[in-house]
């Protein structure tokens, strides 16, 4: 695989920015985990982000909605630095599904119901239904989680995320743990949603065919580093 240099690929974004990142760093001791990376991402856009294990991937990712703190640099949120926004409201609007789904014991209708709850807003049983149905879940509500198979639970996870009605969907390498079915499943919903909310995503994966179906910009990150950054197809390049 042969990645071109980011300065030879020309990053062509609307004039519409949802998400900016903005020289994120985060040091840790003497580890530079990501090294001032900047990125910006168009409402309905999706951008993948690969490279090898240890390269920076899922750090960026947790910066970008202050999971973890950057060093220096931040982001912008619709041109408002985040630091400006509550945490919590923060993650609301930049949702975050990760490798595995880590859900609440007890039923799906109350995890979906959770964030709203947290803000004192009630989820009814028609909501949770229409966010089940979308996810492909129709009749789920009343199923313990303990009892769902790993592409169910990914798919609850997402429909939780969703049910906060976040702008922005991070997504850190959701398909990783799951059959081929389940993969091609989780893509063709993650890509429907994107459509039809208009949100952005930016989605971490080792698979750069996954890349190329979903993302229409890829990020490469080695050593802490943004490395290259443009359409997908011009980024990623077989060596056959």
């Amino acid at each position: 695989m042969r990645f071109q240099p980011t300065s030879r690929l020309t990053e062509t974004v609307d004039n519409a920015i949802a998400l900016e990142a903005s020289h994120l760093t985060r040091r840790v001791d003497t580890r530079v985990l990501v090294d001032d990376v900047s990125v910006k991402v168009s409402p309905g856009e999706i951008v993948a982000i690969v490279g090898p294990s240890g390269a920076g991937k899922s750090s960026f990712l947790r910066l970008l909605n202050r999971l973890d703190e950057p060093t220096s640099g931040t982001v912008l949120l619709k041109d408002v630095d985040y630091r400006s926004i509550a945490p919590r409201e923060l993650r609301r609007r930049v949702g975050m599904v990760m490798q595995t789904a880590f859900l609440f014991p007890g039923t799906v209708a109350a995890n979906i119901a959770f964030g709203p709850k947290q803000r004192g807003e009630a989820l009814d049983a028609e909501r949770i239904d229409k966010l089940l149905d979308r996810v492909g879940l129709r009749g789920f509500a009343d199923r313990d989680v303990g009892h769902l198979s790993g592409g169910e639970a990914q798919r609850v996870a997402l429909a939780r995320t969703l049910a906060n009605a976040p702008e922005v969907l991070l997504a850190d390498e959701p398909t990783s743990a799951l059959d081929e079915a389940s993969v091609r499943g989780i893509e063709e919903l993650i890509l429907d949603i994107i459509r039809e909310r208009q949100m952005s995503c930016v989605i971490v994966t080792h698979n750069h065919a996954q890349a190329a179906r979903l993302a229409a910009r890829t990020m490469v990150m080695e050593k802490s580093r943004l490395v290259a950054i443009g359409p997908t197809r011009e980024v990623l390049h077989d060596d056959d």
